[in-house]
């Protein structure tokens, strides 16, 4: 009798603690299943008010608080393409405006895809509504464009490269399909200022030489041929076919210093001023060597001719010495130079 009490109090001791931890076990199974939906449904709200403003504008404007709730929080399950800008009057930035036409061209492009989905976002961050997310991304300087994933935190490769690929809609399209592999077709309205200043310079020339049909000798002038080839060869030269194709900004401020660059420090990228600058030297130069070469074969005041060539050859070396200075300071390393350096 003694020994079955003991046996059943031995029991009864030894289940009390596997209740408690069942217990337990049933709590925490619950409470994770109730964080579970809490999560998927503010993760369904958050999705919900992304698609709304999305649907009103294709860029959604951001603020720091908008910014952590909607794309730093977790959980996500969608891609966020932010530009950092500063489109105020006072930054001065008129790259960002170009840059804000061509990510406003590829997020309208996205928009009205038939891949659209809640998959993909593209917003915007105004440094002067914004500035705290600037300092906490570390980014220095704008515009800049970077790719939030659903999972994890951007990398290296998630910041798009804008003086090395340009910031054309098309180069954007093709580095957002790398990222996140949603394939977007750009789509351009239509810009008829091309044609309409195409057919007005045809129809000018065509009137020029209705007008001057009786007279057309200056067709026969070798200067003025000479002068529109030279012309083609110092704009190809200097890289303006770079700069239609790349459109890079004219020049580069500093947002910290406010210094303006207008030569690029790579050999990878260029500014619109430094291609004016380089087209200015190279004609420094060659109207030197034009007035070395005519002023040795006309004849004429000795003493006159002296100074001319003084002059030519001292233009031909001051210039053609910044030219090769302006080629060091893009490549680095470059072991050359002529009295600048």
């Amino acid at each position: 009798m003694i020994f079955k009490m003991a046996s059943k109090s031995r029991i009864f001791y030894v289940s009390i603690p596997c209740v408690i931890i069942a217990f337990l076990c049933c709590l925490f199974v619950l409470s994770a299943q109730v964080n579970g939906k809490k999560k998927e449904e503010l993760l369904g709200e958050r999705v919900q008010q992304l698609m709304d403003w999305s649907n009103k504008r294709a860029i959604i404007r951001m603020n720091g608080d908008k910014f952590r709730q909607y794309v730093k929080a977790t959980p996500r399950n969608y891609s966020v393409i932010i530009m950092m800008t500063a489109m105020q009057p006072q930054r001065q930035c008129s790259v960002c405006r170009q840059v804000s036409d061509e990510f406003q061209i590829l997020a309208n492009s996205w928009r009205y895809s038939q891949s659209y989905s809640n998959k993909l976002f593209f917003a915007s961050v105004d440094y002067d509504e914004g500035h705290d997310v600037f300092k906490a991304l570390k980014v220095t300087s704008a515009p800049s464009v970077i790719h939030f994933p659903p999972k994890g935190k951007p990398k290296r490769s998630d910041t798009f490269d804008i003086q090395r690929l340009g910031f054309q809609a098309e180069q954007l399209a093709k580095w957002v399909a790398e990222r996140t592999d949603a394939g977007i077709r750009v789509f351009r309205p239509p810009n008829y200022s091309g044609t309409i200043a195409l057919g007005i310079l045809l129809t000018m020339v065509a009137g020029f030489l209705y007008f001057r049909r009786n007279n057309l000798e200056f067709l026969y002038n070798k200067t003025m041929w000479g002068v529109a080839s030279l012309s083609i060869v110092f704009a190809m030269t200097s890289g303006q076919m770079w700069n239609h194709i790349r459109g890079p900004p004219y020049a580069h401020r500093n947002p910290q210093t406010g210094q303006v660059s207008y030569i690029h420090g790579s050999s990878q990228g260029q500014f619109v001023a430094e291609t004016h600058i380089v087209i200015l030297l190279h004609a420094a130069v060659t109207i030197g060597m034009i007035l070395l070469n005519k002023n040795s074969i006309t004849e004429g005041d000795i003493r006159k001719r002296r100074v001319v060539v003084a002059i030519a050859l001292g233009t031909v070396v001051i210039f053609f010495s910044l030219l090769l200075s302006v080629f060091r300071a893009k490549y680095q390393g470059y072991p050359y130079s002529f009295l600048i350096k």
